[in-house]
This record gives C-alpha cells, structure tokens and sequence, in this order.
C-alpha cells in the first residue's frame, strides 16, 4: 500500500532524510518514531505528495507518487501536524466544506460527513462551532476530515501530540480500528504508540532507519522490555558531544 524506495531529501548542504527505504501492508500500522529533528515530518510531507524527494520513489496502492500525483494522493488520507481550522465554523459545517473539497456532492455528501463524524465520536458537537472545542475535539475533528473519503492509506503526522492522557488513549483506540482495513503511517516520539497502537515501528535519527521490527522483535533484537531503553540506545541524545 506504501512503499518507499531509497528516499532522500536535501535542504542546500544538510540533509534531513537519508535513502530511507520501507513497507507499509494493508491491515498494518507503521509508528514512525525519533526524537525532534529525526526527519519524520520532512518523510510525512514527501510520502503525501507536498515536498518532492531530491531523489528515491514513492508509491501508493502501486500508483507512483511522482508520475501520478493526483491518482497517487486521492488514496491518500493526511492529518498534517498542528492542522488547521476554521474556528467560524461548526464541525458538521468544516466536513462538509472539506467533503465539497473533494468533490461529494448531494447525498453522497451527507453520507461522508454522517459516517466520519460517526467514526471519530462527533456526534455531541457536530453543530458546535469550532472554537469552543477542546484540543481533543479539535484533534477528531481533523482526523474526521482525512476520513472523508474512506481512504486506503492513512498519514497521521503527531495525531497525539498535546492531549491528555484520556484523549491520547481515544486516539490510538480508533488508529487500532481504523488500521485493520487500512495501512497507517503515523509519526510519533511517544514511546508508549507503538504497544498502544502499532503493529510494527520504524525508529529514525538525523535522517536514517535506525530500528525496524514489531515491538517483540525490537525488544528481542536489543535484549531489553524497555522500549524507552532501546530508543535511547539507538537514537543520538540532543546533549551528545
């Protein structure tokens, strides 16, 4: 459903992702994991179509991303981080001006919104307006948004980050849901995604695969049950000289 091929991206002389090369399958979810500045976002943004590679191949459900941007994309569900809003709007209105986006139309419009706000727990403030959200909200509400057409590919970039304890568990109850029809990639640095909600992870530091396995394989592969042990291993610490 994804696969990535020796991918590379280049900002003048540093380079933020070095010949990165992975699987994402149907029915599988894929933590994308490393501390702040590993390249997880600059990865996100080139597998979705928004930054070009200076140099790899990307391809989505077989379509190659680079030859067929706009095929490649429509199988394609994004929840970018710290996505936008429009706080004027109510949530039932901001799906369907995003359904209208896509090209729903009529009653397949009032499906589309119906079945995300379903999906996401809308329903107590489908008609509420934005603003007057909590994050956690705010948060369902962009993820209902990438929902909106039934993609066969989601890309959920930090799709936990900022929310209580309660809220994080929520989330990564309906990516579990969601993931076992679809392949996910979402990036994370929380530690406790990956036995939460991934069924395989991918560990990057300053651009490069570090780690790859399910959870068990990375605890055997390191001789250890701590997964915050084994980052902490294979990842380089912000105070290293």
């Amino acid at each position: 459903m994804i696969e990535v091929t020796n991918l590379t991206k280049s900002f003048g002389a540093k380079t933020a992702v070095n010949d990165l090369s992975f699987k994402v399958k149907k029915g599988e979810v894929l933590g994308f994991l490393g501390p702040n500045g590993a390249g997880k976002s600059t990865t996100m943004r080139m597998v979705t179509g928004y930054f070009p590679p200076t140099s790899g191949q990307i391809s989505i459900c077989g379509i190659d991303m680079l030859k067929s941007p706009e095929q490649a994309k429509a199988k394609i569900g994004y929840l970018p981080e710290s996505a936008p809003l429009y706080d004027d709007m109510t949530v039932a209105g901001f799906l369907r001006f995003a359904a209208d986006i896509r090209g729903f139309k009529g009653a397949a419009r009032k499906e589309a919104v119906e079945k995300a706000i379903e999906t996401c727990f809308l329903q107590k403030v489908a008609h509420q307006s934005i603003d007057t959200l909590s994050k956690g909200y705010r948060h369902r509400t962009c993820l209902a948004q990438s929902l909106l057409h039934d993609p066969e590919v989601l890309i959920l970039d930090e799709p936990t980050d900022g929310l209580d304890p309660n809220q994080k568990h929520e989330v990564r109850e309906l990516i579990k849901t969601l993931g076992k029809d679809k392949a996910i990639l979402f990036s994370t640095h929380i530690l406790e995604e990956v036995d939460a909600a991934c069924s395989r992870a991918v560990i990057v530091d300053q651009g490069v695969i570090v780690a790859n396995g399910t959870p068990t394989e990375l605890r055997e592969t390191y001789k250890s049950d701590s997964l915050h042990d084994i980052f902490r291993k294979v990842t380089t610490l912000d105070t290293a000289a």
